[in-house]
């Protein structure tokens, strides 16, 4: 996927959104009614009503950039329609996109090692 590496906030709209709309209407839409900031570096992920549909919105720094992309063949695992927004973690995201269901990725919490000595 085409995303700047590192760890970025993640935010999935779970109510579908009119897939006409591009950078301005996607950025507008995420401050009237998500209330989120599209220059912020997080990401934000849109759902067309087909479930075979996403797009992605990201401010990099020097412009916005949009990622689209239809399954040719299934769909993508949603949440729940309802109003609002989540939080995925950037593993969560690389599996939604792949089409894969994100909601069996979780993050894997280890103990910080002791001194080494």
């Amino acid at each position: 996927m085409i995303l700047p590496g590192g760890p970025l906030p993640v935010y999935v709209a779970t109510r579908p959104v009119d897939f006409r709309k591009g950078l301005d209407g996607l950025a507008a839409l995420a401050q009237s009614e998500l209330r989120l900031d599209p220059f912020s570096g997080a990401v934000l992920v849109f759902r067309a009503k087909r479930a075979d549909r996403v797009k992605i919105l990201l401010w990099d720094g020097s412009g916005m950039v949009l990622i689209a992309k239809r399954l040719e063949q299934g769909r993508f695992a949603w949440p729940t329609v309802a109003d609002g927004v989540m939080r995925l973690s950037s593993a969560q995201l690389a599996a939604l996109f792949e089409g894969l269901d994100w909601r069996r990725v979780h993050a894997r919490r280890t103990r910080r090692p002791k001194a080494a000595g």
